[in-house]
């Protein structure tokens, strides 16, 4: 059932009505942490190790007390992340709705052309608020929960389809000669025919084309940490396929260096034979615009 703007603009406000009072208890969940932490300090200060057989016990007691104050702050920790992840569930919540409401505007007709330069204020801004995989247990890097598939680097599942709304890289045809990878975003999915419909993301170029699901590369929908993931991430010199800046077309690229933190590009060098190494100077390339590359007919031209 379509979702109509009244409707949609309830579930929004229910959520941001949620997320406000959840951002109350995320500062009191904060505050009881901090004071916590300041108890096991001021107490792992006071204990040393016994210098006699006479202060044996007083070292005992002193660390059965650390240990209380240890799972004092363990759970703490854990119900801060409880009331974190509850905000960020109501954020994806509220990013789905929007989402939902602008593809069934753009299927009525009403989709509004975006000029150049707001395009790529877009794709910046929606590389950055990409949510971030946050994993249980320490993270990918401390044997807890590793990261999913569309995370940062790792592929998506042989069976995987994406969304009406997903952004994908499609190898389109733009001559007799001549194919690129465009940045694309999925309008539907035709189960009969096992191809996609998308639309090239550049309006202006008003493009839509069908194709078969091997030409359509999924981008990330979460960026990896490299503190905790680094296994999703591509390492140093492994052949990608990149967004050049300023342009909706993936290249190919080597990667040069990994992002320093959750909120860094890649630094990537392009394939490039005007240059006499072969190859660009470093670019910049946020984890979203990141993928693997398709060899054969997946090649970029």
């Amino acid at each position: 059932m379509p979702l109509t703007a009244d409707v949609a603009a309830q579930q929004v406000q229910e959520r941001l009505r949620a997320l406000h009072r959840l951002i109350y208890e995320i500062e009191a969940e904060r505050g009881r942490n901090e004071q916590c932490i300041e108890s096991i300090l001021k107490a792992e200060k006071a204990a040393e190790p016994p210098t006699s057989n006479e202060d044996s016990s007083g070292s005992s007691q002193q660390q059965m007390q650390l240990k209380s104050l240890y799972k004092a702050g363990l759970a703490a920790a854990e119900q801060e992340e409880r009331v974190l992840r509850a905000a960020l569930n109501r954020i994806y919540e509220i990013r789905s709705i929007k989402n939902e409401r602008r593809i069934q505007a753009r299927h009525a007709g009403n989709k509004e052309t975006i000029g150049c330069g707001a395009l790529m204020k877009m794709l910046l801004s929606a590389a950055a608020t990409l949510p971030l995989h946050v994993g249980r247990g320490g993270g990918g890097g401390g044997g807890g929960e590793r990261a999913p598939a569309l995370c940062g680097a790792v592929p998506a599942d042989p069976g995987h389809v994406a969304r009406p709304g997903d952004a994908v890289a499609a190898l389109v045809r733009v001559s007799d000669k001549e194919e690129n990878w465009i940045l694309a975003e999925v309008v539907s999915w035709l189960p009969a025919q096992g191809k996609y419909e998308v639309d090239d993301i550049d309006e202006e170029q008003k493009n839509r084309h069908v194709l078969s699901k091997r030409r359509v590369v999924p981008l990330p929908l979460m960026r990896a940490d490299p503190r905790t993931d680094e296994h999703a991430l591509f390492p140093k010199g492994a052949v990608v396929m990149a967004l050049y800046p300023q342009t909706t077309c993936f290249y190919r690229a080597v990667v040069n260096r990994l992002p320093a933190s959750a909120a860094d590009p890649y630094e990537v060098l392009f394939e490039d034979s005007s240059y006499a190494d072969g190859y660009s100077p470093p670019e910049r390339v946020a984890q979203r615009y990141v993928i693997a590359i398709k060899e054969g007919k997946g090649r970029a031209t």
